[in-house]
């Protein structure tokens, strides 16, 4: 079966050049605000975490949001108490996550950047819509204020469908090393005389990209593509302390592929290295036995 209305849609807003003007002064705003080489960075990335803060965030909100609807619609004059308690406990919890959403979706650019924008736009009227919800049920407007629950409700539906267009589809969020996998048998990726102290070389195993670092009399082997973003650690920056920094975002990596700092979520995988007969070699890591 086909998706019904994902193609039309989402590649209309992909193509849509016109949220740049919207976008791009809004995602400088926010770099601003939270800089790449900061703890709140770090903070609302979710490194400390080990998966990003936004996803598990938003289900709190919809959640209470949810609750409080269907307790407008079924539960009668006794639930509104709760309904109304629900609608302020979401509002109040999409704080912090609209500042993770912020934060993780100003390092995007193109079409999904775009969808990410609208992505955004749909929750701030969300949140706009269950606010002046409360206050008209506060003021005992109570017809008012489940109107403006519903309104926000399909504002936020929309824009959960297009925020799992950017993890589900696109990727934005997930692990980029997830699915990678190294050699089980030693495999040559590059002349021992190619390979530079103290310079990342790139190389690729069967296919899989590697980035490989020299340090004295050891070896380091590490996937090329930062879990973050899927940038090229090759190009980043080896650090006096023996850690890698990746180029676009500066999530920093020791060279054994732990993960230092953020933005990224989790580790870089490692492999084993060795030379044989002039050659570098690398393999999946094995357990010491």
């Amino acid at each position: 079966m086909r998706p019904l209305v994902r193609a039309p849609v989402l590649e209309r807003l992909e193509r849509a050049k016109g949220l740049d003007a919207l976008s791009e002064p809004l995602q400088k705003a926010v770099r601003s605000a939270v800089p790449q080489e900061s703890q709140l960075k770090d903070l609302l990335s979710g490194t400390w975490l080990g998966h990003p803060l936004h996803p598990p965030l938003t289900d709190v909100v919809i959640g209470t949001w949810t609750s409080a609807l269907l307790l407008d619609l079924i539960g009668g004059r006794a639930s509104r108490d709760a309904a109304d308690g629900l609608v302020a406990a979401g509002v109040l919890a999409a704080v912090p996550t609209a500042s993770a959403g912020l934060s993780d979706w100003a390092e995007l650019r193109g079409g999904n950047g775009r969808i990410g924008v609208v992505h955004a736009v749909g929750n701030a009227t969300a949140l706009v819509l269950h606010t002046l919800s409360w206050l008209a049920r506060r003021r005992g407007d109570r017809r008012r204020g489940v109107t403006l629950s519903a309104l926000g409700y399909g504002s936020v539906t929309v824009s959960a469908w297009l925020g799992g267009h950017l993890s589900f589809v696109s990727g934005v969020g997930v692990n980029q090393t997830a699915f990678e996998q190294a050699p089980s048998e030693w495999t040559p990726v590059l002349d021992e005389s190619e390979l530079e102290e103290g310079a990342p070389r790139a190389a690729r195993a069967n296919g899989l990209a590697v980035v490989l670092i020299r340090k004295g009399d050891r070896l380091h082997a590490l996937a090329d593509r930062c879990s973050h973003r899927g940038c090229p650690l090759h190009d980043g920056t080896l650090n006096d302390d023996e850690t890698l920094t990746c180029p676009c975002h500066g999530s920093t990596f020791r060279l054994d592929g732990a993960l230092v700092k953020g933005p990224a979520t989790s580790p870089q995988p490692a492999f084993d290295v060795r030379t044989n007969e002039g050659a570098v070699e690398i393999r999946a890591l094995q357990a010491d036995v």
